[in-house]
């Protein structure tokens, strides 16, 4: 047997591809493998970008000895959790179940049926040897208690697996409830929502937009404010390149763990351009304008695609964040000694140092005078040329489908918000090259590497997420061509990945995908909305764009109704559920302007002022289904604002539509 990674389409298994374990990736034949050789599976799950699988890999999957010990004794299997998020999702359940805590590396040890019996995560050499030896000997000589423990193991995994019992009908009521739970979790002092480490809460911000957009809570607003304001002037969000690093270490979002992931800053991005959208911020705008560009230059696949790759690296040079922290010295040794000392205070950069080794994040918690602008932007710009000489982050330039369909919806968000055209452009060229790439034969492949589509199939928060943008950009342009795939997707869903033993109820894969130890069905949003929750905030929106709607509006009704316990139990882990209810509670809202021209003003103040969630479209009359039997008005165009299936008289002016469009009082 010899490593078996160097062809994979992954690039975190390409990193393994070298190391003297005999690494495959997961197939039926590795598990055969085992089973013919009678010992156990090495399961390993990391991704890229993550700065303890390189060390894990560094310390142990390196080392000869080590290897040597592993390929004896085990079927070594290396997964990349974001190409398998099904075997992610299985595995990480049983490594909390076991240990009370999840992370990666995920380190787990399964029988050749693939029942695991026992999980951790990051092992140093010397302890991960030791697991390795105490492995072996239950294998081989307490065969019978690892059999015993695997089974029930199993049993439990799939008992959880089993999903919620339909909760309470979606109420303003229930909304409210779940509001004031998240806002009773808020970290007033320093924005967001529990302890350390802090995670970017990107679902619950949209969530929050939405309410304050359905109710006029000045709470719900006061929360995303502090919160963006707080992620945006600290070290989490790069001050000198744009975007946003995954979490922060600490409670006041200073020091951040520095990968970067597409989704995160996609996510990130709709949220800023949201909120300058509707606020007028000039924070947002700033921050949305910066993370667009990062996107567009430093995310970007390299061949000029127009696909956004997955992730940058948390290491360079073999240290973390070595390419993004500074010392008083080295910015005067760039910028002089004058300018040095005021970057130095401006971005509270201290001889003590906010990280390691007396370095520091940059931080941005005020903006300069008028006077500094200028001199503000010299500086960034000096400073980011001279980061640019230093080793830079590696990239995993794999293409995630719902990723990059995350990345359309929040440049759709910001083309908007900032009235960058180029963003739309970006948007559709984006979802043209996945279209083209990761369907085949009328269902989505996962991910790609370097035009080379891998051989997993697409989960359901692929197609949810890309069926999402499709109707969104649908809204911007009209196309047929665009409303057709994502309808396509969306039935697609709902033949192959609906629970049909419980009515609304979704799998994260399909009834047609390779058999696992279980079936995957993820209830709750975490950092990116659960499957679940985009395929049913798509299909709400698609059941007013369509002219036969009641598949859709049914099969959204009983989704919301079968996942509505977690605004009751645990809201705080179903953001993008409640964005949903809430748009649902509105209608959702739709806007559907008659006019002749796509550059309308009428148009354009309807798309501005739309709340998150609500359906806007414009063109000539029956052109669109909402657009049915609607005429411009005294050769004036209308814009025709209805909630649910109740509609207002049109109006004709932009206060006449910003009047109807406005929360109560």
């Amino acid at each position: 047997m010899a490593n078996l990674l160097a062809d994979a389409t992954s690039p975190y298994l390409r990193q393994h591809a070298d190391n003297p374990v005999h690494w495959q990736q997961w197939s039926p034949d590795a598990l055969a493998e085992a089973a013919r050789r009678n010992v156990p599976i090495l399961l390993s799950i990391g991704y890229a970008a993550c700065h303890w699988c390189h060390v894990m890999a560094h310390e142990s999957f390196e080392d000869d000895d080590v290897a040597a010990v592993a390929n004896a004794n085990f079927v070594c299997i290396k997964v990349d959790r974001e190409e398998r998020p099904d075997l992610d999702t299985i595995y990480m359940n049983a490594t909390v179940a076991l240990t009370g805590q999840g992370g990666w590396p995920m380190t787990c040890f399964l029988t050749p049926t693939g029942e695991p019996f026992f999980c951790g995560t990051y092992y140093p050499k010397a302890a991960f040897l030791q697991l390795l030896s105490a492995v072996t000997e239950a294998w081989t000589q307490r065969r019978d208690d690892v059999d015993a423990a695997s089974g029930r193991i199993a049993e439990e995994l799939r008992r959880m697996a089993d999903g919620l019992p339909g909760g309470p009908p979606i109420s303003a009521e229930l909304c409210q409830h779940a509001v004031s739970a998240v806002l009773g979790a808020e970290d007033i002092r320093h924005g967001g929502f529990g302890g350390a480490p802090k995670f970017p809460p990107s679902s619950l911000l949209e969530a929050l937009l939405r309410e304050h957009e359905r109710t006029g809570s000045a709470p719900a607003l006061a929360a995303v404010e502090r919160t963006a304001t707080a992620m945006a002037r600290g070290g989490i969000y790069d001050q000198l390149a744009g975007g946003f690093a995954r979490y922060a270490v600490d409670i006041a979002w200073v020091v951040p763990h520095f990968e970067k992931m597409l989704y995160d800053n996609a996510l990130l991005l709709n949220v800023y351009a949201h909120w300058a959208r509707r606020t007028g911020s000039a924070l947002a705008a700033r921050i949305a304008g910066e993370t667009a560009d990062f996107l567009l230059r430093d995310l970007a696949e390299a061949s000029g695609s127009g696909l956004f790759i997955s992730s940058l690296d948390a290491d360079a040079d073999g240290r973390e964040g070595s390419s993004y922290v500074w010392t008083p010295e080295q910015l005067a040794e760039v910028l002089g000694d004058e300018d040095g000392r005021w970057a130095a205070e401006f971005f509270t950069v201290t001889a003590a140092g906010t990280f390691e080794h007396g370095e520091s994040v940059l931080q941005r918690l005020a903006d300069p005078d008028t006077a500094d602008e200028a001199r503000l932007q010299r500086v960034r710009a000096a400073l980011l040329a001279a980061r640019g000489s230093r080793v830079q982050p590696g990239r995993d330039d794999k293409i995630v489908t719902a990723w990059n369909a995350l990345a359309i919806s929040g440049l759709l968000e910001a083309a908007v918000a900032l009235e960058r055209p180029d963003l739309l452009a970006a948007a559709n060229r984006c979802a043209d090259a996945l279209l083209e790439l990761h369907l085949r034969d009328g269902r989505l492949r996962r991910a790609s590497l370097g035009g080379t589509v891998g051989g997993n199939d697409g989960v359901l928060e692929d197609y949810a997420a890309l069926a999402d943008a499709l109707l969104a950009l649908y809204q911007h342009d009209g196309d047929p061509a665009r409303l057709a795939a994502a309808t396509g997707l969306l039935d697609t869903a709902l033949a192959h990945f609906a629970d049909e033993a419980n009515p609304g109820g979704w799998f994260d894969v399909a009834d047609d995908a390779e058999q696992l130890l279980m079936r995957p069905a993820t209830a709750t949003d975490d950092a990116t909305p659960s499957g679940a929750s985009l395929i049913t905030g798509a299909l709400l929106s698609a059941a007013h764009l369509v002219d036969v709607a009641e598949r859709y509006e049914q099969a959204a009704a009983a989704s919301l109704q079968r996942y509505s316990a977690l605004l009751s139990r645990a809201p705080r882990a179903a953001g993008w559920w409640l964005a949903v209810a809430q748009a649902a509670l509105t209608g959702p809202l739709q806007i559907a302007v008659a006019c002749d021209d796509p550059g309308s003003a009428l148009l354009a103040e309807a798309r501005r002022l739309a709340p998150g969630g609500a359906v806007v479209v414009g063109g000539p009359r029956d052109s669109m289904p909402l657009l049915a039997d609607r005429d411009r008005i005294d050769g004036a165009d209308a814009a025709y604002v209805c909630r649910g299936r109740i509609c207002d008289l049109p109006v004709t002016t932009p206060q006449g539509l910003a009047a109807a469009l406005s929360p109560p009082v």
